[in-house]
């Protein structure tokens, strides 16, 4: 064994030397002995505490970065007409969305294609593949054979996702009916709004094991199975909607209106048959959508409804014994002046009976009725047929119109409210009105579905006083009223016309609304269809010019749809060459 080395100078042993000699207390060294055990005591408690008492937190890391929930999208329910035709159905599509960082790595050329796939600018597509996020979705809703395309590219990171579009085969004659969903399969619009709980159903999720690139390596659990919307039927029935689309189309066009409403009701059960607007859309393709195409006008607009007022005066004075058809109303010189206001008829009548009335369109006759009752009372007989009253349709937009408390009426205002100035409706609340002159005095309450059951009425004037104003309502729609031209051959119909200034900027404007309310077969009411022009500009603007022809021939072609026989033998349709024009 070699000797230990020593110092050179001291001859000392080097493990000796003095200068290695370190004299430090002994607490020291048990102080950092003891810093040591206290750090892997705590590290072992740690370990302990992640690894064996308290996993949940690790898991959750875990599965972060794995495991995905999807949401397994419900099916919506549809829309179908009366008979079953389908209205609103939902197809499959798929949802293309990105795992950015991936997405970016893929070749310059495939993403051009992709580019063209999802037909979107080069540029917009990288701009939102540029994202920190680790999902993005590039575009919704594209149709299964373009997502074949875009899947047999290949591009890593890309990735889809099932959900359904909406899809309606009626296009924009049923558009205002039923509305549309947005990309989220919710309603927007119409009934798809409407009924959006009923029709859209729960989605459902499943658990699933993804790797890096978003590919599913193994299905874990079902958490919850979807359940589908539940279908909906509608009272609209699609014969007669599309003959009242058509018919609006072509009076709109030819008059050169602002737009047009139209609504069809069944007098027996209180559905509604048709509605229809113009401007219209197109559910199917929304790109170019404006708020005019989108108005439900039948619904969401008002106007003075004018003349097709005047039964409702009428009316109340046959019902409280003022008044019967034949009693006399001097009406010359054609005007009458209240305080320092003069109505006047748009030519002078003289001596007209109550029937003449309603069958002239006679603002003096109707004015001299209405001032022998009371305020209180005509405002009573306009509510109690939905005047200022938000319709009760579960239909979203529907206005209640303006009908002013009876206290703060002046006579002048009475009397324009009579022949319906001063006042504003919807379409839809005029139609239902007509009830009480359809339904020998009743009404019932409007419904969007398919109904089987008997309405409950309720009687808001006598039958005798029905059954008096639909044969003076019939002598309006006659040769000698202001609307020959609502006449049908083979039916019998019965009817008002109104024509109204409009309102703008608080003044009256020279602007028109024309409209007709009627319905048939006289003998046995089944239908009441209500037509709204407004601001028509070819020449004509009265009521019986250009919405009586479209109630005429809506009228003929919905009651020969629904096997209604006919009430009479008339064929020939007797148009006077000078007819008689209601007074504004």
């Amino acid at each position: 064994m070699a000797a230990p080395r020593t110092a050179a100078a001291r001859g000392v042993p080097f493990s000796a030397s003095p200068v290695l000699a370190v004299k430090l207390p002994v607490w020291r060294s048990r102080i950092v002995l003891f810093g040591l055990f206290s750090a892997f005591a705590a590290l072992a408690a740690r370990a302990l505490w992640l690894q064996g008492i308290s996993t949940e937190f690790l898991q959750k890391q875990g599965e972060s970065r794995y495991a995905r929930t999807l949401e397994l999208p419900a099916t919506r329910g549809k829309i179908t007409d009366r008979n079953g035709q389908v209205l609103a159905s939902s197809v499959p599509v798929k949802a293309i969305w990105a795992i950015p960082e991936d997405a970016l790595e893929a070749p310059p050329e495939k993403l051009r294609q992709l580019a063209r796939l999802l037909d979107m600018n080069e540029r917009d597509l990288h701009k939102k593949l540029d994202s920190d996020r680790s999902f993005v979705y590039l575009k919704r809703q594209v149709e299964q054979d373009t997502t074949d395309k875009i899947v047999k590219l290949g591009i890593p990171g890309i990735q889809t996702r099932k959900e359904y579009k909406r899809f309606y085969p009626e296009g924009e004659v049923m558009s205002h009916v039923v509305g549309f969903t947005n990309v989220e399969d919710a309603g927007q619009e119409g009934m798809e709004l409407a009924f959006q709980k009923n029709l859209a159903g729960v989605n459902g999720s499943r658990r699933v094991i993804k790797d890096r690139l978003g590919n599913i390596v193994e299905d874990i659990q079902s958490v919850r199975d979807p359940h589908d919307g539940k279908d909906l039927t509608l009272s609209i029935d699609r014969k007669i909607q599309y003959i009242a689309f058509s018919q609006l189309k072509e009076a709109v066009d030819k008059h050169k209106a602002k737009a047009g409403a139209i609504a069809v009701l069944d007098v027996q059960t209180g559905e509604v048959l048709a509605l229809a607007n113009m401007p219209t859309y197109n559910p199917n393709d929304r790109a170019r959508l404006t708020g005019a195409q989108l108005r439900n006008r039948v619904l969401t607009d008002t106007y003075e409804p004018g003349s097709t007022m005047k039964p409702f005066t009428v009316a109340l004075a046959l019902e409280n014994g003022l008044v019967r058809p034949a009693t006399t109303i001097q009406t010359a010189p054609g005007r009458i002046t209240i305080g320092r206001a003069t109505i006047g008829d748009s030519h002078a009548h003289g001596l007209l009976t109550v029937e003449q009335v309603i069958e002239k369109s006679s603002n003096v006759g109707t004015t001299k009725i209405a001032l022998q009752m009371q305020p209180q009372q005509m405002w009573d007989m306009f509510t109690s047929v939905g005047f200022g009253q938000q319709p009760k349709l579960g239909f979203p937009g529907a206005v209640a119109g303006r009908l002013r408390p009876p206290k703060s009426w002046r006579p002048i205002e009475q009397a324009t409210m009579s022949y319906g100035h001063g006042i504003s409706t919807s379409l839809i609340q005029m139609a239902h009105s007509y009830m009480i002159f359809a339904r020998d005095g009743e009404m019932i309450p409007l419904t969007f579905q398919k109904s089987s059951d008997h309405p409950i009425a309720q009687r808001v004037i006598s039958e005798k006083t029905a059954r008096e104003m639909r044969a003076m309502l019939e002598t309006a729609a006659g040769p000698t009223g202001t609307a020959p031209k609502a006449q049908v051959p083979s039916y019998r119909v019965a009817g008002k016309t109104g024509t109204s200034h409009k309102l703008v900027g608080g003044q009256y404007a020279n602007k028109y609304v024309g409209s007709f309310v009627g319905f048939a077969p006289v003998s046995n009411p089944r239908i009441i269809v209500a037509v709204m022009i407004d601001e028509p500009s070819n020449g004509f603007h009265y009521g019986g010019e250009v919405a009586a022809p479209v109630f005429a021939a809506v009228t003929a072609n919905a009651l020969r749809a629904m096997n209604v026989a006919p009430d009479s033998s008339v064929t020939d349709i007797i148009i006077p060459a000078n007819g008689v024009q209601e007074s504004m």
